[in-house]
């Protein structure tokens, strides 16, 4: 199904379609259903609801019905079985959630071994999200070119052993490319990274052309609105299917309502020791006989993880 085409009709006996939500913009929605793709807005009664997260989001399931050419209503929004959320500025300086992306597969972590530095920080930190969210984490390590396979390698390799698949690309070798592009059929992929780590060339390399057509699609999509805010779902055409969420400000992740006892827990590495603390509620930053801390000490769990846990702790920096 091409990006573009229209509905005239449903075929259905209730008149209702269930569609993706490909793209959101400006109180705008456009649905991929079985007849085609809608531009779609809500429903009065299903704006009136008052949630504390987004109604509709990139990736959600929904219930549409035929208003227009071309044009749908939403009526419902199905159950979300995952889900990517950041927190985001809201009114009067406080803070709510912002849904990213929902029905989400996994979420690709892209860090280069150069140019830009590598900031273990600034993964720990995507990771803890991840885990927060029960979402499988793949980090992908960019410009190996730039240092070699040993130095690359050395870089990532303490989130191998604590069970992160780590997929070492290059651009310029090609290496990498093709497992990672196995990785993504068939999946709902989010793929994040701050600037300049290689993630443009990445997807291009995995599908050519694909940020072009992620132009062709806003241009032809937006239809002369304006607005800051869009977030979109790009078809993969390889083989298999699948979708890479293409999201504005993804970069700038802030936690949301992660509880201080909870944080521990998205280090995978402390949970074996989690249940051995002498106090119930430790925090693994001071009390006595600490398991963690103790973990830290025979180096079953490097300082530098636990560094990032305590920054996260003291003062929830953004990397």
């Amino acid at each position: 199904m091409e990006i573009g085409q229209t509905v005239s009709a449903p075929e259905t006996k209730t008149g209702r379609l269930i569609g993706t939500v490909l793209r959101a913009q400006s109180g705008f929605f456009w649905v991929l259903t079985e007849q085609g793709l809608l531009e779609c807005r809500l429903r009065g009664r299903l704006k009136k609801e008052r949630q504390a997260t987004d109604l509709v989001v990139i990736g959600d399931q929904v219930e549409v019905v035929l208003v227009g050419y071309g044009q749908g209503a939403i009526e419902a929004v199905l159950p979300r079985r995952s889900q990517l959320a950041r927190r985001a500025a809201g009114s009067r300086g406080a803070y709510k959630e912002d849904v990213i992306v929902a029905n989400v597969d996994q979420v690709l972590l892209v860090f280069a071994c150069a140019k830009p530095e590598f900031t273990p920080r600034m993964l720990d930190r995507y990771l803890v999200i991840c885990e927060h969210s029960e979402l499988p984490a793949i980090i992908v390590a960019t410009k190996i070119d730039l240092v070699g396979r040993e130095v690359a390698e050395s870089l990532f390799r303490p989130y191998e052993q604590i069970g992160y698949p780590v997929v070492y690309t290059s651009i310029i070798s090609g290496e990498g490319i093709a497992d990672l592009r196995d990785r993504l059929i068939g999946k709902i992929s989010v793929v994040t990274g701050k600037s300049g780590v290689g993630k443009s060339s990445l997807l291009n390399a995995i599908q050519p052309g694909l940020n072009l057509r992620t132009g062709e699609v806003s241009e032809r999509l937006t239809k002369g609105r304006h607005t800051t805010t869009v977030a979109e779902l790009i078809p993969l055409t390889m083989p298999g299917g699948g979708y890479v969420a293409d999201t504005p400000g993804i970069r700038e992740i802030g936690l949301w309502k992660l509880p201080a006892r909870d944080l521990a827990w998205c280090f995978r590495e402390f949970r074996p020791f989690l249940r051995d603390c002498y106090f119930a509620g430790c925090t693994h930053l001071h009390e006595p006989d600490c398991a963690v801390r103790a973990a830290v000490e025979r180096g079953e769990i490097t300082p530098e993880r636990y560094d990032s846990y305590v920054r996260l702790m003291n003062s929830d920096e953004e990397g």
